[in-house]
């Protein structure tokens, strides 16, 4: 089918009080093994790219990439850029018929991200394309403080009012959570999260899935999130499948025997994350 707007698929999600797995992925194969996973378990899932990949894969490919590999099932598909840096990024995204965007400038003091998000807003809305902004420092996993110091969190207050003046369609938020992998366990503002949800209506979004307890993302979803965006995870998991096919020395050395082989653990990985968030009912 075609392209899905992530804002629908979320809406979607909340009505059926479940989360959606925002993946990143960065090539051919990285991207159709979790869209036939998604076709397999009937589950809708929002494909990603952070511009960092676009050396490897440029936004235009993936772009069109995912739109053949979308329109070749039924489930719905979401295309969005993760994290845009900047307004020249989200429009090369646009270009690329990216359908959704992400512009990130939550680094930055408010009043210029609220400027900058909405400058992202406003041309994306006129072609038809809903944005994702974020409000909070979510920081990295291996500095502790950017995920343990409340002063990083997202403020209930300036959620409102940032939705309100930026126009977005959809708020990643900080709530404990950071990029990459922990060095020690996070543990999530539950009571932020529900504070949120109850003063704003639109889909919420939790960065920094990977590492985060099974426990903690299940009362997550609970509460209101409707995308869990999981990057570091997959990649991890693409490295260690590989690594360890090609120390068993069961495969021929070629890389599309690799590809092949990994094919199946990558897939049993995949529909793991996606049932986690979308359980059956």
């Amino acid at each position: 089918m075609a392209l899905e707007k992530a804002i629908e698929i979320l809406r979607y999600a909340d009505r059926q009080n479940k989360c959606v797995i925002g993946f990143d992925a960065f090539d051919l194969e990285s991207a159709k093994w979790i869209i036939d996973t998604a076709e397999e378990e009937q589950i809708p899932v929002i494909m990603m790219i952070y511009p960092g990949d676009k050396s490897i894969t440029p936004l235009s490919t993936f772009g069109a990439m995912v739109r053949d590999l979308a329109q070749q099932v039924k489930v719905p598909v979401g295309l969005m850029l993760d994290h845009g840096p900047n307004f020249e990024t989200c429009m090369e995204a646009v270009r690329g018929g990216f359908t959704s965007m992400m512009i990130d400038t939550s680094h930055l003091d408010f009043e210029e991200n609220v400027r900058q998000t909405a400058e992202v807003v406003k041309a994306c809305h006129c072609l038809g394309i809903d944005v994702e902004g974020e409000l909070g420092h979510v920081g990295i996993a291996s500095r502790e403080d950017d995920y343990k110091n409340t002063d990083n969190f997202t403020r209930v207050d300036k959620a409102v009012e940032f939705i309100e003046r930026t126009g977005v369609d959809i708020l990643a938020i900080s709530i404990g959570t950071a990029h990459g992998s922990y060095i020690s366990a996070p543990q999530l503002d539950l009571t932020r999260l529900e504070q949120i949800n109850h003063a704003t209506d639109i889909p919420l979004v939790l960065h920094g899935g990977t590492g985060v307890p099974e426990e903690q993302l299940r009362a997550a979803f609970a509460r209101g999130i409707n995308k869990l965006n999981y990057a570091t995870g997959y990649k991890l998991k693409l490295y260690e499948v590989a690594k360890t096919l090609m120390e068993q020395g069961e495969i021929r050395p070629r890389m599309s025997d690799l590809m092949l082989a990994m094919a199946e653990p990558m897939r049993d990985f995949i529909r793991s994350i996606m049932r986690l968030a979308w359980p059956a009912s």
